[in-house]
């Protein structure tokens, strides 16, 4: 193993293993904060890898309203060749249901922030869940900072097996703009399907993740062909 690789997993290991009294509620119940630290193989986001197929360390915080406001913050390592060496999310949102039709909704916008590099962007995006089925679909009208529109669908499937084990399967398609990437594909599809649970305290998380050819294009068939990823994630 690499010897960045073995730093990376070792200061993972060690931030999963010390736990804070990080969840909070107010007294009202009306107010919460949660937040989490997750060790993975890879980084793959929408089909592939940003961390150039290296591990990731990652973490949120997040604060919510009982009446379905929301605002948080996600980070991790990145690898894209250039300066920047981390991702910085920020996003706000308003997550509820719809009377009592057992549909669920979610809708926000969302900013990638990456220190070091002038390619900032952001996103907005919004979610539908009915039973263990959601549909998504995020939009950005500079994605990548291209000053280009590049648009996100996925479908998604969610269903607890016996033994406190849950399958997670989903598939997306991410239009671009013809410029965005200058090339003779403007679009690509990406699936995913995985199986995860609890156990001592964590949760462990192993998925299979893979992009079409068109990906493998746009993206470079070395960071967007198939692979397993192997996540350990601590809620704190």
């Amino acid at each position: 193993m690499k010897m960045k690789e073995l730093s990376m997993l070792c200061l993972a290991a060690s931030a999963l293993t010390t736990t804070s009294a990080m969840a909070w509620e107010s007294a009202d119940g009306a107010w919460s904060t949660s937040a989490s630290v997750a060790m993975s193989s890879d980084y793959v986001w929408r089909g592939y890898s940003q961390t150039d197929n290296e591990p990731a360390i990652s973490g949120s915080f997040d604060l919510g309203h009982s009446s379905g406001l929301y605002a948080g913050t996600w980070a991790s390592n990145v690898d894209f060749g250039d300066d920047t060496s981390m991702e910085i999310d920020i996003y706000a949102g308003f997550a509820s249901e719809i009377g009592d039709t057992g549909i669920s909704y979610d809708i926000g916008i969302l900013r990638y922030i990456y220190p070091d590099e002038d390619y900032d962007w952001n996103e907005v995006y919004v979610g539908f869940g009915y039973g263990p089925f959601s549909l998504s679909v995020a939009h950005s009208g500079d994605v990548y900072a291209s000053d280009e529109s590049g648009t996100y669908y996925s479908v998604g499937f969610d269903y607890d097996l016996p033994m406190n084990i849950a399958l997670s399967t989903g598939i997306g398609f991410y239009d671009y703009d013809d410029d965005v990437f200058g090339a003779s594909e403007d679009s690509a599809t990406d699936y995913r399907i995985g199986l995860s649970t609890e156990l001592v305290g964590f949760g462990w998380d192993l998925t299979y993740t893979d992009s079409d050819s068109d990906g493998e294009t746009l993206y470079g068939d070395n960071i967007a062909d198939g692979r397993l990823i192997f996540t350990v994630s601590k809620s704190l």
